[in-house]
């Protein structure tokens, strides 16, 4: 660990330096192709205001993905129902979407750990 301590600090010197240099330009360009987000003027009040008509919007938005939630349910119901019409290709999507799921959530996983299979840095 400590052979590899020189060679992050000089990573490090050289992401500073490039931030020193172009961070100003790359902040300015950010802010001018997303002006048409920012509220007008940008003071702290106005960000606790965005802040809570998000929290509100959200918390109105519950019914209607209650009433999804259990239209998908019903979906469920529906498909349990007709398992005699469950055929070899429909088993197969099943089980290729779980397969994915199960994926994407290993990914997750290795990911969260940073980046490696054992979740030991090396």
């Amino acid at each position: 660990m400590a052979s590899k301590l020189p060679q992050l600090q000089t990573k490090l010197v050289q992401v500073s330096n490039l931030l020193a240099k172009n961070g100003n330009t790359y902040y300015k360009q950010m802010m001018e192709q997303n002006k048409g987000y920012i509220q007008e003027p940008p003071t702290i009040e106005n960000c606790q205001t965005l802040a809570k008509q998000l929290f509100y919007t959200r918390l109105a938005s519950i019914p209607s993905r209650y009433e999804a939630f259990w239209k998908e349910l019903e979906g469920l119901k529906d498909v349990l129902k007709t398992t005699g019409e469950l055929n070899v290709e429909k088993a197969g999507i099943i089980a290729l979407f779980g397969v994915e799921c199960f994926a994407w959530f290993w990914t997750g996983e290795v990911v969260g750990r940073g980046g490696t299979i054992t979740g030991y840095y090396v």
